[in-house]
């Protein structure tokens, strides 16, 4: 796992024709908008959201972000024990988003 800045992680995912964008928030956060091209799974979810990663294509890299980057921290750790070679964890989150946002 590696912890990326916003630009990082914009920069890193801009130039990356394997990225997977994954948003680990709830429902009601997804609501506020979103990173476009996110896939949205729940980390609340607990073994449900274990099995929904479980299904995901490890050979990606998968871009991660929640709220604040706390949740998106732990589901790569998740991930990478799971066998995902390349996660990254959006540091500060979809608050400190200063990309493009996607309204539901």
């Amino acid at each position: 796992m590696a912890d990326l800045t916003q630009e990082e992680w914009a920069q890193q995912l801009a130039n990356d024709q394997n990225a997977y964008i994954l948003d680990v928030r709830t429902p009601e956060e997804v609501e506020e908008g979103y990173i476009p091209g996110a896939t949205n799974i729940d980390i609340y979810l607990g073994q449900e959201f274990l099995n929904k990663v479980e299904k995901l294509d490890k050979s990606k890299n998968y871009y991660v972000y929640c709220r604040s980057g706390n949740r998106s921290g732990q589901a790569c750790a998740l991930m990478n024990q799971l066998g995902f070679a390349k996660t990254y964890n959006l540091m500060g989150g979809f608050n400190e988003w200063e990309g493009e946002v996607a309204e539901p």
